[in-house]
Parts: structure tokens; C-alpha cells; sequence
């Protein structure tokens, strides 16, 4: 039923494969788009958005007191 795709990360450019079983599993969890990002920037975003969630809970606390 699925086979393995070869899609193009938005970020970097660099061809990743879609396996059969995370095509699989997408379709179980109800996702509807393919992937964008291969798993290094999927990873670096997960990053970046967890330093800038840090940095505004830390402002946010400095400014209530």
C-alpha cells in the first residue's frame, strides 16, 4: 500500500525519504499533509522554538514581579 518517497526539506534543500511505515503512521494519527522538513530540521526547530519559549517565560516572570 505505501511505498517509501523522496520528498525535499523546505529549509535546506536536501532530499529525505518518506518511509512506507511514516506514511503509515501519519495516516493513523489523521494527518493529512506530508512532512516539509527532513528530520535534522524538524529537530532544529523543535530547538529554536523551545529556547524562544524559555526566553519569553523568563521575561514574562522577571516583568510580573
Amino acid at each position: 500500500m505505501y511505498q517509501d518517497k523522496v520528498l525535499v526539506c523546505k529549509d535546506c534543500g536536501k532530499e529525505f525519504v518518506w518511509t512506507a511505515g511514516e506514511q503509515q503512521f501519519y495516516a493513523e494519527k489523521g494527518f493529512q499533509n506530508e512532512p516539509v522538513r527532513c528530520k535534522e530540521c524538524r529537530e532544529a526547530k523543535k530547538r529554536r522554538n523551545h529556547q524562544y519559549g524559555a526566553r519569553r517565560d523568563k521575561k514574562a516572570f522577571g516583568m510580573s514581579r
